[in-house]
C-alpha cells in the first residue's frame, strides 16, 4: 500500500500565517514547516497528536514564517533546523524585521542544515521535494508531495488563492517569482492541492485558469 501524508495546519499570529505540520501517519515523525508567531500553540498541538518532529524546515525566512524557530529547537533540540542558503541575511535579521513591524524581537536560532533545490527529505516512510522558488524572497523554496491521487505544495508566501506573493520585501523580484511560478508550480498535476502561507487552500488547475497575476501560457 502505498505511504500517505497528513497535513496539520495553523494559522497563527498578527499576519495569520499558516504553519504546517507534514505528518507520517504511521510513525508520527512529523516535518514542522515554518513555524511562526504563537509557537506555544504549535507545541501544543505537536503534544496532542503525538507528533515526533525530525526536522523544522522554513520555505523562507521572514519573521512571520520563522519567528518560532528557537522555541521549537528548545522542544526538540535533535530537529535540524533547515533553510536555503540566499535567506541566511533574513534569519539572521529577525530582530531587524521585527523593528521594522514594531513588533516584539524573537530569540536567534541558527539553521543546522541547508536546503537545496531537487533536495529529498524524508520522515518516516516518507519523501518530500525541496524547489528553490526565489521571488518572495531569495531563498524561498516550496515543499512538494508527489503523489499520483492527492499531490500536494506547500508553497509558502509564492503562490496565494488568486494572488501571489508580494516582492516589494528584502530581495523580492517580480521577474524571479513569475519565473518560479510558470517553471515549478505550474507545471504540477491540475488536482495538486496548494497550501499558501496565507488564507485558503487552492489547487494548481484552479490558479492556471484564475490568477490575475500569473496567467497559465
Amino acid at each position: 500500500m502505498p505511504a500517505k501524508l497528513s497535513v496539520l495546519s495553523l494559522e497563527l499570529g498578527p499576519f495569520d500565517e499558516r504553519t504546517v505540520l507534514l505528518v507520517d501517519p504511521v510513525t508520527r515523525e512529523t516535518l514542522v514547516v515554518d513555524p511562526g508567531f504563537e509557537a506555544e500553540k504549535i507545541l501544543a498541538t505537536i503534544e496532542r497528536e503525538a507528533l515526533h518532529p525530525v526536522a523544522i524546515a522554513l520555505t523562507h525566512a521572514h519573521l512571520d514564517h520563522a519567528a518560532g524557530v528557537s522555541t521549537l529547537k528548545r522542544a526538540f533540540p535533535a530537529a535540524p533546523l533547515l533553510v536555503h542558503s540566499d535567506d541566511l541575511p533574513l534569519l539572521d535579521g529577525l530582530a531587524e524585521q521585527a523593528r521594522v513591524f514594531g513588533l516584539p524581537e524573537p530569540e536567534t536560532a541558527g539553521h543546522d542544515g541547508l536546503l537545496e533545490d531537487g533536495q529529498k527529505l524524508g520522515f518516516g516512510e516518507l519523501e518530500i521535494e525541496v524547489r528553490h522558488c526565489p521571488g518572495h524572497s531569495p531563498g524561498h523554496v516550496v515543499l512538494l508531495w508527489h503523489d499520483a491521487d492527492h499531490p500536494v505544495a506547500v508553497v509558502g508566501d509564492v503562490l496565494f488563492a488568486h494572488g501571489v506573493g508580494r516582492t516589494d520585501l528584502w530581495g523580492g523580484s517580480w521577474e524571479d517569482l513569475e519565473h518560479s511560478i510558470r517553471s515549478v508550480l505550474y507545471t504540477l498535476p491540475d488536482h495538486t492541492r496548494v497550501i499558501p502561507g496565507h488564507g485558503p487552500e487552492t489547487t494548481i488547475g484552479e490558479e492556471k485558469v484564475s490568477n490575475p497575476f500569473v496567467t497559465f501560457e
